[in-house]
């Protein structure tokens, strides 16, 4: 009972060095089973170190030493597998040796033994997928109730002479196996809890994170300004429950929510250095500890005691701040830290998303533009010739002509717009049409047959235009007569084709640096709207017709 009491006394000390580690990083690899080298290392570093302080806190008797060696080999074997298991269980068994004694060799052999089961039963495991069972702490006071019992019949069949063994493993046996199997069960509760709380931990953080991610996603897609760094603010304190948020640009507080909304105002120059030296140096600044107090730059009475300024990025370019407050009877804890340097990269990647859909928008505005410039100048010459010879002979006519040209320019000035309904599309083709037929009079007929279904349907602005003008231009107006335009539509099991097709059958592909840059545009911005399926294509049968077609994609 001596022994035991003994031996459960330096198992505790044992024991209360494994907690304390645990509250620092070293232990962090042994919360997760893993394959990778450095995990493995980790193990095999921190349980042969477990191993030797085993034997070292033994105790001596008739030449050996009662000891607690076993846990770091069986729990190395368990967490890092047999190769870890092997090599710890050697290393302890080694350190074993050296200081010698009738069961110096039996020792090794023992120890290195241990590592093995620990390592064989991680095999087990692992394979059945049962992983988590490596930090049941029963599982593990069996495997080293096992181990142990190997060991003291390790002892009696190699350690010489055999009567001297034999009365060595009758006073130690039952002790040691108290002590280690009770030692290993608690060793791997400490891991548990840790574990446990680390998971806590990653799920109350990653859950708030993504709660943010999920509220704010696209609200700088129309730029970082104050409204939408209002929206932003608002989020991030309700869902972090901080005392304040702050979010700058590289002048001025955009927006502020919170403690101190009577003198951190919106919209006024920035006034402390903290804020211009975490923009300035693209890092971290924290305030509130001994070492760096937070102080108020606007007011002395401020209630509020520790900030944390993350820097936000649109790539390498630091464009403002978002900022962390807790009041002075509360610091910031660590996992709004951590929340609050994950949140700054969330909104940089947001902000630089924004920018890009901005520039993406400017770039489609700026296509359409080109689409108009292209179409603009000669067709408003030829209807100009037309409405001037037609004038004189059928004013009503002309008037009516007049109309049309003004619809269909009235048109190109509300096309800026990157969508527009289908209906409204024809709309603006039958303006452009009918000044056509004028000038090609009996030899340009029209037909357009278009489901219902479509007519309400969005599409690229500036996208039939284009394709009914290259049919006339590349076309019709190679007929002496009967030219003739079709604009139909026909359903199939991914949507709707819409054709544009000319009888003349003149189809010549047209490299992208001359006129046929607005095909270009037109099938670039189909496809990027509906998808790779809506692809613009061209057919022909030489001298009977050419037709252009893209699909409308069923709305699903």
């Amino acid at each position: 009972m001596h022994l035991i009491l003994s031996l459960l006394q330096q198992m505790s000390v044992y024991l209360v060095l494994a907690y304390m580690l645990s509250k620092t990083p070293i232990f962090l690899p042994l919360l997760n089973v893993s394959s990778q080298r450095s995990h493995k290392f980790s193990c095999y570093v921190l349980f042969s170190l477990f191993c030797i302080m085993g034997t070292y806190f033994g105790l001596t008797i008739n030449d050996a030493i009662a000891n607690t060696r076993a846990i770091g080999a069986v729990i190395g074997g368990l967490l890092g597998g047999p190769v870890v298991g092997f090599s710890v269980g050697l290393t302890g068994g080694m350190h074993r040796y050296s200081l010698g004694g009738f069961t110096d060799v039996a020792c090794a052999i023992s120890t290195t033994a241990e590592g093995v089961i620990g390592g064989l039963m991680h095999l087990y495991f692992v394979r059945k997928d049962k992983s988590d069972q490596l930090f049941n702490p029963l599982v593990v006071l069996a495997v080293t109730f096992v181990a142990e019992v190997s060991q003291m019949l390790i002892i009696v069949a190699v350690a010489k002479p055999f009567d001297q063994a034999y009365a060595l493993v009758s006073e130690i046996a039952m002790p040691m196996i108290i002590a280690n199997c009770i030692g290993a069960a608690l060793f791997v509760s400490i891991l548990q809890d840790k574990k446990t709380i680390f998971e806590r931990y990653s799920a109350v953080f990653s859950q708030r994170a993504l709660t943010i991610a999920e509220r704010s996603v696209g609200l700088w897609s129309s730029g970082f300004d104050a409204s939408s760094a209002e929206k932003i603010a608002r989020i991030i304190y309700e869902e972090t429950s901080v005392g304040a948020v702050a979010v700058t640009d590289n002048e001025k507080t955009l927006a502020f929510i919170g403690i101190g909304e009577d003198h951190h105002k919106p919209n006024t120059p920035i006034s402390s250095k903290y804020t211009l030296q975490a923009m300035e140096e693209n890092r971290v600044v924290y305030l509130g500890g001994s070492e760096s107090p937070y102080r108020c730059s606007i007011s002395d009475s401020c209630k509020l005691g520790s900030v944390l300024v993350i820097p936000l990025r649109a790539g390498k370019k630091v464009v403002g701040t978002i900022k962390l407050y807790e009041p002075k009877r509360k610091l910031l804890s660590n996992i709004n830290r951590s929340m609050g340097e994950g949140i700054g990269q969330l909104l940089s990647s947001q902000i630089l998303y924004g920018d890009f859909q901005q520039q993406q928008t400017l770039l489609t505005q700026a296509e359409i533009k080109l689409l108009q410039a292209q179409v603009n100048p000669h067709f408003l010459f030829n209807a100009l010739n037309t409405i001037s010879a037609v004038i004189r002979r059928d004013p009503n006519k002309a008037r009516e002509l007049i109309q049309h040209l003004s619809h269909f320019f009235r048109s190109n000035l509300k096309q800026n717009i990157e969508t527009v309904m289908f209906k409204d599309e024809l709309a603006h083709v039958n303006a452009y049409l009918t000044i056509e037929k004028a000038r090609f009079t009996d030899r340009l007929e029209v037909e357009i047959d278009i489901h219902d279904e479509l007519l309400n349907r969005m599409l690229p602005s500036f996208t039939l235009q284009p394709l009914v003008e290259n049919a006339i231009k590349h076309g019709i107006s190679t007929l002496l007569e009967g030219g003739r335009i079709r604009i139909y539509s026909q359903r199939n099991a991914l949507g709707y084709d819409i054709f544009v097709e000319d009888n003349a059958g003149r189809f010549v592909p047209i490299p992208a640096d001359d006129t046929g840059l607005g095909m270009d545009i037109v099938a670039k911005r189909l496809t990027h709207y509906f998808g790779d399926a809506a692809e613009l294509k061209t057919e022909c049968d030489e001298g009977q017709w050419t037709r252009m077609r893209f699909l409308i994609p069923v709305i699903e």
